[in-house]
C-alpha cells in the first residue's frame, strides 16, 4: 500500500471557518483527479474541493457541519495508479455519476415492481439550453448529475445541511414513493403571457433579492411559523428616548440619532437570557437544541436593492449610545452596498422594524437557523384605562414569529410579555 495522500483544504480566498455542507464520497470510493470530494458554502458561493490525485478514499477525517479553513485536513487518499482512471469512461462521465444513475435506475425499477399506487413523476428539466438552476441550494456536482438525469431541481426541497439538495434527494425524487424529497409535489405557478393583456416591462431583480429570495423561501417552507402579538406601553420610554435623541443631535463632535431600536435590542437580550430556547438553533438531526452563550442581534435594513440583515455583535455589553452609533454606521454601509459577509453572520435573534413607515402588525419570516424574530410597527396613541379613567398612552405593537418545533404558544406569550415589560420600564434592564 502506498503512502496515503493527506487531502487538505486548498486556498479558498479570504475565508475562515467555512462550513462543510456535503461530503460526496465515502471510504472505499475510487476517485479520479479533480473529482469533487466535498462541498463548502460561504455567504457568497458554494465551493467544491476536488481530489488532488486519482486514488481510493481510505479515511474521512471531517464531517458535515465542520468549519474549515485553508490547510484543514479533511480526508486521506491512497494513490491507486490506473484504478481511478479506469473508473472514468471515455465519454467523460465520472464513475460517481454513473453509479448514482445506476442506483436511480434500480430504484425506479424496484418501485415499478412494488404493488403500490403510482407516485407523481418528477419534473423533467426543460429541453433546450442547459438549465443553470439559479437560486437552487445544491452543489455543482448535484447540478451536473441532475442535468445528466434530465431532472429539474427547482421544485425539490433538500434534506441536507441547511436544506441543501443531495444526491440521495435526487434518487428519492426519481424513485418516487414515500421517500421522495419533501416539497417535490408542490406545483409551480403556471407561466402567464402578460403581454396579451397590455404593455409590460421586465425589470431584472437586484442581486440582493436574488440571494435573499431562496433563503426566505427555504425558511418559509421548512419552519412552521406562528406569530404572537402584544403591545407595550412606551409612553415613559418614548419621552426618555426623545431627550436622548435631542442630546445626540446636539453633539458637536459626532452627532447621531437615538431611535427605539437600541432599547428593543437591549430588551430582547434580557428576554433571550431569561428564555434561552429563543437564543438557540435546531441541531442538524432535529433532535436537540444548540443554545448559544452569546447575544448577537440582526437588524433588518431597507435598502434600494432590497432587505439586508447586518448583525450587531455582543449587544449585552453595549449601551444605548454605542448601539445607536453602530446602527447608524451599519445602516449607511448597508444602503451603500458595502457590508462585508462577516457583518451579516453570527446572529442569534433578529428584529424587523417598520416603525418609520406604518402598519398595525405583520408576520416577519424567521431568519433560519434562528428560531424567532421580533417585528415592530409604528407606535400609536390609544386610550388606556388606568383604574379611574382613560388616559392617552403611547402603545407599541410587537409581533413575534417563532419556530413551533422549538417554541410553543405559551412560551412565546411569556417571552413577548417579558420583553414588553422591559421597554415599558427600562429600569428593569438594569436589574
Amino acid at each position: 500500500m502506498s503512502d496515503a495522500i493527506e487531502v487538505k483544504i486548498p486556498d479558498i480566498g479570504d475565508f475562515k471557518g467555512v462550513p462543510i455542507v456535503e461530503i460526496v464520497v465515502k471510504p472505499g470510493d475510487v476517485v479520479a483527479k479533480d473529482d469533487p470530494l466535498l462541498t463548502l458554502e460561504s455567504d457568497k458561493a458554494a465551493m467544491e474541493v476536488p481530489s488532488p490525485a486519482a486514488g481510493v478514499v481510505r479515511e474521512i477525517v471531517a464531517k458535515v457541519g465542520d468549519k474549515v479553513s485553508v490547510g484543514t485536513l479533511v480526508l486521506k487518499l491512497e494513490p491507486a495508479g490506473d484504478a481511478a482512471s479506469e473508473a472514468m469512461p471515455a465519454d467523460g462521465k465520472s464513475a460517481e455519476n454513473e453509479a448514482a444513475m445506476a442506483a436511480v435506475a434500480k430504484g425506479i425499477a424496484d418501485a415499478a415492481k412494488a404493488p403500490t399506487a403510482a407516485a407523481p413523476a418528477p419534473a423533467a428539466a426543460p429541453a433546450g439550453k442547459p438549465v443553470d438552476f439559479d437560486g437552487v441550494h445544491a452543489s455543482p456536482a448535484v447540478r451536473r448529475l441532475a442535468r445528466a438525469l434530465g431532472l429539474d431541481l427547482r421544485p425539490l426541497t433538500g434534506t441536507g445541511e441547511k436544506g441543501r439538495i443531495t444526491k440521495d434527494d435526487l434518487k428519492r425524487a426519481l424513485g418516487g414513493g414515500a421517500g421522495a424529497a419533501a416539497g417535490a409535489g408542490i406545483p409551480e405557478i403556471p407561466a402567464v403571457d402578460f403581454a396579451k393583456f397590455g404593455p409590460v416591462e421586465t425589470k431584472p431583480m437586484s442581486r440582493i433579492r436574488k440571494l435573499s429570495g431562496p433563503h426566505l423561501h427555504r425558511a418559509w417552507l421548512n419552519v412552521p411559523h406562528v406569530t404572537h402579538s402584544d403591545e407595550a406601553d412606551v409612553t415613559e420610554l418614548e419621552a426618555f428616548r426623545k431627550r436622548l435623541d435631542d442630546e445626540a443631535k446636539a453633539d458637536k463632535k459626532a452627532p447621531y440619532r437615538v431611535s427605539m431600536l437600541p432599547f428593543l435590542m437591549k430588551a430582547s437580550v434580557a428576554a433571550l437570557k431569561k428564555f434561552p430556547d429563543f437564543n438557540s438553533s435546531l441541531a442538524p438531526g432535529k433532535d436537540a437544541l444548540i443554545r448559544k452563550g452569546y447575544w448577537n442581534v440582526g437588524v433588518a435594513v431597507d435598502t434600494p436593492d432590497g432587505l439586508v440583515v447586518p448583525v450587531v455583535k455582543g449587544v449585552e455589553a453595549k449601551g444605548i449610545e454605542a448601539l445607536s452609533r453602530e446602527l447608524g454606521a451599519i445602516s449607511e454601509k448597508a444602503r451603500a452596498g458595502k457590508l462585508s459577509p462577516a457583518e451579516m453572520q453570527g446572529g442569534t435573534f433578529s428584529i424587523s422594524s417598520l416603525g418609520g413607515i406604518g402598519g398595525t402588525n405583520f408576520t416577519p419570516i424567521v431568519n433560519a437557523p434562528e428560531v424567532a424574530i421580533l417585528g415592530v410597527v409604528r407606535t400609536k396613541t390609544a386610550p388606556v384605562w388606568d383604574g379611574a379613567e382613560f388616559r392617552p398612552r403611547q402603545m407599541l405593537p410587537l409581533c413575534l414569529s417563532y419556530d413551533h418545533r422549538v417554541i410553543d404558544g405559551a412560551s412565546a406569550a411569556r417571552f413577548l410579555r417579558f420583553l414588553a415589560q422591559m421597554v415599558e420600564d427600562p429600569r428593569r434592564m438594569l436589574v
